[in-house]
């Protein structure tokens, strides 16, 4: 059985997938609970509040130009 990016188990066919979402939402089977990446909760936590305290402190036009360099780096050959 193939595992999704998360090395959770799925099924490969399309059919067999739509069954077992089915089966999900109607509370035959039990959804996989999403396994544990390794990485320290607190370090998570941590970056979360560093990119929310950095975009207040941006002005519109220091996120505009971020935002427009990385549209340009990602979508650029």
């Amino acid at each position: 059985m193939p595992t999704g990016p998360k090395g959770e188990k799925r099924p490969a066919d399309v059919i067999g997938n739509a069954i077992r979402v089915a089966r999900i939402a109607t509370g035959e089977e039990a959804e996989d609970a999403p396994r544990d990446t390794g990485k320290d909760k607190a370090a998570q936590e941590m970056g979360r509040k560093g990119g929310a305290a950095r975009a207040a402190k941006l002005t519109p036009e220091q996120r505009a130009e971020a935002a427009r360099k990385a549209a340009a780096k990602r979508w650029g050959k």
